[in-house]
């Protein structure tokens, strides 16, 4: 039973909530320099940001919880969603409504502790997804739509854990971001079987559709990522012209997100979501890694002694 509920909550989606410390990391709050120059981790910061990412990991749980309690006579027809928890039996409805009533009651109160405007989109975030769960869902690109919102909305919730400002860059990036893993997320359930059945707005998808508005917004999402990397503004609050050194690991990055989404990367599609996919490929994931260790030398200036 334990182990259900645990699965019920989907961790491999919480990788998404990292959306949450975008503003700090891209704000040079992470680290702070030490008494002999060292870098030195910012307590302070760092730790109201993990406690509003357990936030959003305790209410994405929640929320979860409560789709599959609306979906679970679809999941039952699903190739793979069949075996999930409360599809299969494995975990009483009652008891997953309990839970979910718990985790929301829990992470809206410790998201007040942090502060007024966190709780308030948190909160915001909860709503969306409701309304998502509840109908939304059900209208094609709408519900691509409010996927995306739910990552800004992260992203925005964590600026105001952590007191940061958050550009218009960002929000720009994060929205075309989460449009362009939406659609990936649509065209890999359209090419499972009974894809209508299983998700009533896949009935008004086409693979034709799909593919342009993931070409669209792959390329959007790389322009802006390289018009940011360059901006004049940019290079001035890093005091370096490098940030877009970063950019090719971000193309490969989305490169390799279509070959997984569109079965070509030489395993066809094994996982119930991309967002496994991801976890699970070994270039995407090393790909990432060094990402983030480009960006962190670049926006911290980390240097070995010499």
């Amino acid at each position: 039973m334990l182990r259900g509920l645990l699965r019920t909550l989907r961790p491999h989606q919480w990788v998404k909530n990292l959306f949450v410390v975008a503003p700090m990391f891209f704000h040079k709050d992470v680290f702070l320099t030490g008494p002999h120059g060292e870098p030195a981790l910012n307590l302070t910061v760092t730790g109201r940001a993990v406690m509003a990412v357990l936030v959003f990991c305790l209410l994405a749980g929640a929320v979860y919880t409560i789709n599959d309690l609306l979906d679970v006579e679809s999941d039952r027809v699903h190739p793979i969603k069949r075996s999930r928890p409360i599809a299969s039996g494995e975990v009483a409805e009652n008891v997953a409504r309990m839970m979910a009533v718990v985790l929301v009651a829990v992470s809206l109160g410790a998201a007040f502790l942090l502060s007024l405007g966190f709780a308030l989109i948190a909160g915001l975030y909860f709503v969306e997804n409701l309304a998502y769960s509840f109908k939304l869902k059900k209208v094609a690109y709408l519900d691509v739509g409010l996927i995306a919102l739910g990552f800004v909305l992260r992203v925005l919730a964590g600026g105001f854990a952590t007191n940061v400002h958050v550009s218009g860059y960002m929000l720009a990036c994060t929205a075309l971001l989460a449009l362009f893993l939406g659609f990936g997320k649509r065209r890999h359930e359209l090419a499972l079987e009974n894809a209508g059945k299983q998700r009533q707005s896949l009935e008004a998808y086409k693979g034709g559709s799909l593919n342009a508005a993931l070409a669209v917004t792959g390329v959007a999402t790389l322009a802006t990522y390289v018009a940011y990397t360059l901006d004049q503004q940019t290079r001035a609050f890093f005091h370096s012209d490098a940030l877009w050194l970063t950019a090719p690991f971000t193309a490969f990055g989305i490169f390799r997100f279509l070959r997984l989404v569109s079965g070509k990367a030489g395993r066809g599609l094994r996982a119930e979501s991309p967002t496994q996919e991801m976890l699970r490929d070994i270039p995407f994931v090393l790909n990432l890694v060094v990402w983030v260790l480009v960006v962190i030398v670049v926006v911290y200036k980390i240097r070995p002694h010499a």
